[in-house]
């Protein structure tokens, strides 16, 4: 017997790489722990992390003990590029809306399956993307581009009112609000470019503003106690498109902030179907390819409306999903990075579960007191009561629906069951606000 025909015991136990895959990190819709844990067996993950980022330079200590960190600080154009190629990347991905361009710029460079560099503008550009859906005929909302107060006289004639104003890049419903008059929308306007001039509150990049038409919800559509709009949970790879979840809403607080979730919705068999023939018509329009993506669509006596496409995972909704169906998106999400084809099992729910935010009304100004936190994580059904907010703390509507107190993370039986553990939630929390007039 000659050498060459001797087995190799090495190559017997040698195994495969496992994927190399890197998370551009920024605050979003999953924690670098959530990402570690959903990555096991998947990916190595590798965070690409810039310190000029405040939630960067608060948790990268941390980060660095229990993850592997690629500093990113001051490098763009070809440097950037050339750290991540030799990074030697399988896939890339990233949970921050406001990391989603230059994600999808990495992504280009190394022909790596992601959002293209025209997708990723369009799900982070509400009037670009509002043009797509028009132009391609998924559907038509009237939308323009606002600069200064200046340009509102024309613009309101075009779309009317009542109407929204929003950012025209941002997320979480921060500096949005309905406007019902001219002399509304321009002390709103006014108001929101102040304050980006003076103080250092969140606030998106760029100046511009949207105005666009008022999609008018019909509350009958999901039912009394719910709110007249849903998400949809979609993963997509090459093209395909899985839609995993629709999740329902608690009604809006004013003027625009979301105020929780609930999976599973409850909308009729026919209404689902609407809104999930509506929700991939949006996506393939908006030219996905890879990805997971958040479409909120609103409910109208019409049918349903596409509100906005987003190109990531939604905020807290791999929490809910994962604890009615078992289901993974964060896992989803990564897998979709590495060019795999989603794996979604029926719709099977073990519970009810709900996210209740707890909103303070938007006079409010600063937190006087909260008790009853403990009293309220006693109740049968209710599993964690987070709260974010300490007593003496400034609040600001105009930072949308992060502007909450905490969040109460419950289950039930049934839909009436979570209605009733949410109306447990006011009556046992103790809440006193510092407040002011609402107007700006």
């Amino acid at each position: 017997m000659t050498d060459e025909s001797v087995p190799d015991a090495t190559a017997q136990l040698r195994l495969p790489r496992i994927p190399r895959l890197a998370v551009v990190l920024d605050f979003g819709s999953a924690t670098p722990m959530s990402i570690l844990a959903s990555a096991r067996g998947l990916a190595d993950i590798i965070f690409l992390c810039d310190r000029d980022l405040p939630y960067i330079r608060a948790l990268i200590g941390e980060l660095r003990e229990i993850a592997t960190v690629c500093d990113i600080t001051g490098l763009g154009g070809a440097d950037l590029v050339d750290l991540v190629e030799r990074l030697d990347l399988d896939g890339i991905t990233t949970f921050s809306e406001s990391r989603l361009n230059v994600t999808a710029d990495l992504a280009q460079w190394r022909d790596l399956p992601y959002l293209s560099v025209a997708t990723a503008r369009a799900l982070t550009d509400k009037y670009i993307q509002r043009r797509i859906l028009a132009d391609a005929g998924v559907q038509a909302t009237r939308c323009r581009v606002v600069h200064d107060v200046a340009d509102l006289g024309a613009v309101l004639a075009e779309v009317g009112l009542p109407a929204i104003l929003k950012p025209r890049n941002g997320a979480a419903s921060a500096y949005t609000c309905r406007v019902d008059t001219p002399a509304e929308a321009a002390a709103r306007l006014g108001d929101f470019l102040r304050r980006r001039s003076v103080t250092a509150a969140p606030m998106p990049a760029g100046n511009d503003f949207v105005v666009e038409e008022m999609l008018v919800g019909d509350p009958t559509v999901a039912g009394a106690g719910w709110g007249d709009y849903v998400s949809v949970e979609s993963v997509t790879s090459h093209g395909v498109v899985h839609h995993v979840e629709i999740t329902g809403k608690f009604p809006l607080a004013d003027p625009l902030r979301e105020t929780g979730y609930v999976v599973p919705c409850t909308l009729a068999d026919d209404v689902r179907r609407q809104v999930l023939a509506l929700t991939e018509a949006g996506i393939l329009a908006l030219k996905v390819q890879h990805g997971t993506t958040h479409v909120e669509v609103k409910l109208t006596p019409y049918g349903p409306r596409i509100i906005e496409v987003n190109g990531r995972l939604g905020g807290y909704v791999a929490d809910i999903v994962s604890r009615a169906r078992g289901i993974d998106l964060v896992r989803a999400t990564l897998a979709a990075a590495l060019g795999r084809a989603a794996d979604v099992p029926p719709a099977a729910y073990r519970r009810h579960a709900f996210q209740y935010f707890i909103t303070p009304p938007m006079p409010a100004v600063a937190l006087r007191r909260l008790d009853g936190a403990a009293e309220l994580g006693a109740h049968r059904g209710i599993q964690i009561v987070e709260t974010f907010k300490r007593v003496g703390e400034r609040l600001d509507w105009r930072h949308g629906t992060l502007t909450y107190l905490g969040i109460v993370h419950g289950v039930a039986h049934d839909h009436a069951g979570v209605l009733r553990l949410v109306d447990l939630v006011d009556r046992t929390l103790q809440i006193e606000y510092e407040t002011a007039p609402a107007s700006p």
